[in-house]
């Protein structure tokens, strides 16, 4: 039986657009570097305010991946 072992990273990610956007172009960046990826956590989300209106949204999330 194989043995694995991962790695958490965490990472922040902004977008103009959602919450969501902002997750899905953290994972999507970080995928770039990180080989192995296998799930994420959202651990805080925060928004810009800027006139009274969000300006900004952003996601801080851990990224599991395994090791090579």
């Amino acid at each position: 039986m194989a043995e694995a072992v991962a790695r958490v990273t965490k990472i922040t990610a902004s977008s103009h657009k959602g919450f969501q956007d902002a997750v899905e172009s953290g994972i999507k960046r970080a995928a770039k570097t990180l080989r192995g990826i296998t799930g994420l956590t959202v651990l805080d989300q925060k928004a810009k305010v800027a006139n009274g209106k969000i300006a900004e949204y952003r996601a801080t999330i851990e990224i599991t991946f395994i090791l090579d």
